[in-house]
């Protein structure tokens, strides 16, 4: 059998190392492209000593139309793993048109470059923040789009409106994976999150205050409507999330989708409020945290927890690994940096 050549965008980051290596340990060759705006070219050597194979890689900033034309000319693929964007709620909310350049510029240069090739398996790294505040939980794929709370949501929101919109005009089969929250690392602890400056995530925050990098932990409002008035989301271990892509990858290369356009919740199905994360980190590390609580943050939901019954029916897939092993793993990142 051939094997197939899948491009990832973005696949130097957090999720995107995750799921190169699962790719390579599915037997799948691996292209990379990443303009290391978020991340150090030191994740390639770590990625091939896990895997052993390296992947072929090209610095590229998909936001230079040139640049990508001149990759789809050069490179032949037979599926392409779309996570190349901006990520950071607050920060979208100050900086608007970095994430509408940088999300929604990047995803039409590669589906027009799709188009002309000929190319129609497309799977794109999505969001739960589609869903806005929903009106019940678990949150199943039927909850209605409410309005973004953020520029970061609304660009997840514009994206699957524009690859849906394109799958219907163009024989073009796409998978958008609406992501909960991604935690933890690979249990060698040679990649994990690796945010460049101050994180914009609860547990890199969590484990870089634990080594003593931060002096505390902001938490975000506790007077939200919950049990103990903290945010409630849920937090998925990067590899299970990993997995999710090669599921939703093969199922569009055996032809499987019901639809040209399908979207799929990726969570574990469970919510845990930040004190919950805190109290249960402090169990795993032995580390007592510095936190105190501060206001709301502009941009958050209260509470949204996934319902994954259509993922686990329609993709074979479910989550391994629990709270503890995330938050374990990923203090065991923290300390090998």
């Amino acid at each position: 059998m051939e094997v197939k050549k899948i491009l990832v965008t973005g696949g130097l980051g957090f999720i995107g190392s995750h799921t190169v290596v699962e790719l390579q340990q599915s037997g799948f060759e691996v292209l990379i492209i990443d303009n290391l705006s978020n991340t150090r070219i030191e994740v390639l050597d770590q990625i091939t000593s896990i895997t052993g194979i390296r992947p072929h890689f090209f610095q590229i900033d998909l936001r230079d139309k040139a640049q990508v034309s001149a990759f789809f000319e050069m490179n032949k693929v037979d599926g392409i793993i779309h996570f190349a964007a901006y990520k950071a709620v607050g920060e979208s909310v100050q900086e608007p048109l970095a994430y509408y350049e940088n999300n929604i510029g990047c995803l039409v240069y590669i589906l027009q470059e799709m188009k002309q090739k000929g190319l129609d398996c497309f799977i794109f790294s999505s969001s739960c923040t589609v869903y806005g505040q929903a009106d019940e939980l678990p949150i199943t794929e039927n909850a209605p789009n409410k309005p973004a709370e953020s520029p970061y949501g609304n660009t997840k929101q514009i994206g699957e409106e524009i690859i849906k919109e394109s799958c219907s005009a163009y024989d073009l089969n796409a998978i958008a994976l609406r992501y909960f929250n991604p935690i933890g690392a690979h249990p060698t602890a040679k990649i994990g999150e690796l945010p460049l400056g101050i994180p914009q995530n609860l547990i890199p925050f969590i484990t870089q205050t634990a080594a003593g990098i931060r002096k505390e932990l902001s938490v975000f409002g506790n007077d939200y409507p919950t049990p103990d008035g903290t945010a409630i989301r849920d937090y998925i271990h990067v590899v299970d999330l990993a997995k999710a892509h090669i599921a939703a990858l093969e199922r569009l290369l055996d032809r499987r989708n019901k639809e040209n356009f399908e979207y799929f919740n990726i969570g574990t199905g469970t919510g845990s409020s930040v004190l919950e994360v805190i109290k249960s980190f402090e169990k795993v590390s032995n580390q007592k945290l510095n936190y105190k609580i501060v206001d709301r943050r502009e941009g958050d939901v209260i509470s949204a927890y996934a319902d994954t019954t259509l993922a686990n029916a329609e993709l074979q897939w479910k989550t391994e690994k629990s709270l503890e092993e995330a938050l374990s793993s990923a203090w065991a990142w923290q300390l090998k940096q």
